[in-house]
């Protein structure tokens, strides 16, 4: 089988680092239009060779779109209209919305998967691919009814075989979901980290007294904004209702440590807490 990476970065390099493991034979094209993302691929032995995307569309079986949304919006069409008979297209992006739409417009439809890998780093590029990134996440194949059933067990048997967990929600629930829980994770590291840089002249003070928790909650805020804007941009309404519940909660917060209600304190923190329970469960499924 012969697998190209559009846009090899950590994404679509970790899973071609993980289809390796697995499969030796199998043969990786890379299409990137950056030479240092090439040479790095190249180097690291995540492709065996690089090729313009209207070669690498003739010769592969599976073209994975890894590259950010906004580019894969522009893309995906594109891949549709020149792909191959009976080869495939999936797509590694963040939102689902607005892809499938376009998607959806496609006379080709069938021949496309929409995956989103939940997995990821605060780190970007080639460089930063690693086999194990994949294995033993979670993964989201949204409407699946529309795709091919050969493109759909393809891309469900890869995906297994680097030992990733699938799960299959709409476009809509997709969406809505990793508002909560991916999107809005980012903004909060962002806003954190820039509230601290505003208020820190010194940055070495801030290097000096920054504890563990510090810095795991503000390791997001090292993430590609090339990749991130695109993602906010495009499920922006989702986004927005989630800010907007995380600062309702921000101001209680405030009200409360501003009227030095300590109870009130201590109920957010405990209700809060339950989240452990919550992640828990889903460690052990």
């Amino acid at each position: 089988m012969i697998v190209s990476i559009i846009g090899v970065g950590l994404l679509g390099g970790s899973f071609a680092l993980a289809l390796r493991e697995k499969y030796p034979n199998m043969r990786f094209i890379g299409v990137d239009k950056s030479e240092v993302n090439q040479k790095i691929a190249l180097a690291k032995g995540i492709v065996d060779e690089i090729m313009p995307l209207e070669e690498a569309l003739r010769v592969s079986d599976l073209n994975v779109l890894a590259t950010p949304v906004d580019t894969i919006m522009h893309l995906l069409p594109v891949l549709l209209d020149q792909l191959s008979d009976g080869s495939t297209v999936m797509d590694l992006g963040s939102t689902k919305g607005l892809i499938c739409e376009a998607a959806d417009a496609h006379p080709r439809r069938a021949q496309f998967v929409a995956v989103h890998p939940m997995a990821g780093t605060e780190n970007s590029g080639p460089g930063a691919a690693f086999k194990e990134l994949l294995p033993g996440k979670n993964v989201i194949i949204c409407d699946r009814e529309k795709s091919n059933p050969d493109a759909v067990a393809l891309v469900e048997a890869l995906l297994r075989d680097v030992g990733m967990k699938i799960h299959y929600m709409t476009p809509t629930e997709h969406d809505l979901h990793l508002a909560y829980v991916s999107h809005l994770s980012h903004i909060s590291s962002f806003a954190l980290g820039l509230t601290v840089l505003e208020k820190e002249e010194d940055e070495k003070a801030i290097f000096d007294m920054a504890s563990t928790g510090f810095s795991s909650t503000v390791r997001l805020a090292k993430s590609s904004p090339q990749m991130w804007a695109p993602i906010f941009d495009q499920n922006k309404a989702n986004v927005s209702k989630a800010l907007g519940d995380y600062i309702e909660f921000l101001k209680r917060f405030k009200e409360a440590i501003d009227s030095k209600d300590l109870e009130a304190s201590l109920r957010f923190m405990a209700r809060a807490n339950d989240i452990g329970r919550v992640l828990g469960g889903i460690e052990k499924k």
